[in-house]
């Protein structure tokens, strides 16, 4: 029986998050599967994936054919490098705590590469934030001034109609 490691869609129309299944190539695409690997999300940002690492290994190791998304998250992931490790193990290249190290060093430099990724996004948001907010304190500054100006003008018309009244008065007295 050949199996894939693929996408299997749900959520609502327009807002769409995939569960990663191993499945039998003949099963329709949200239909029967063997094994639930993990979820991906792409509406969050950055994509949002929760994967059952030892399982997808199991499953790569064992020969299952993913498809380019599926095998673009297995790569992001790491499980091709693992993949690859373990095969240099095999072979005799390197130890198991080799690989290990090897494949820790790099998700600690993923890691922090997607950390100052969101430190930079946050960041620039902070910045978009005080200026929208700057321009808004200084559209609200200028509106007051307008509505005051207009306040003063109304006060001295008043005050201009009272003195002139005040005059007519003393005048036809």
């Amino acid at each position: 029986m050949a199996t894939k490691l693929r996408l299997q869609r749900h959520g609502r129309k327009n807002y769409a998050f995939y569960h990663i299944v191993a499945a039998d190539v003949r099963a329709p695409r949200d239909g029967k599967f063997i094994e639930r690997v993990g979820s991906y999300n792409p509406n969050t940002n950055p994509a949002t994936v929760q994967l059952n690492f030892e399982a997808a290994l199991k499953w790569v190791l064992n020969g299952a054919q993913p498809t380019q998304t599926v095998k673009n998250i297995l790569s992001d992931e790491g499980v091709y490098l693992m993949k690859h490790l373990l095969g240099g193990v095999k072979k005799g290249a390197f130890d198991q705590a080799t690989a290990e190290a090897k494949f820790a060093a790099w998700k600690a430099e993923k890691n922090a590469a997607a950390d100052s990724f969101l430190a930079k996004q946050n960041a620039d948001k902070q910045i978009a934030d005080k200026k929208r907010n700057e321009e808004e304190v200084a559209k609200n500054k200028a509106k007051a001034e307008a509505i005051a100006k207009k306040k003063a003008e109304a006060l001295e018309a008043q005050a201009a109609a009272a003195a002139e009244e005040v005059a007519e008065e003393a005048a036809a007295e």
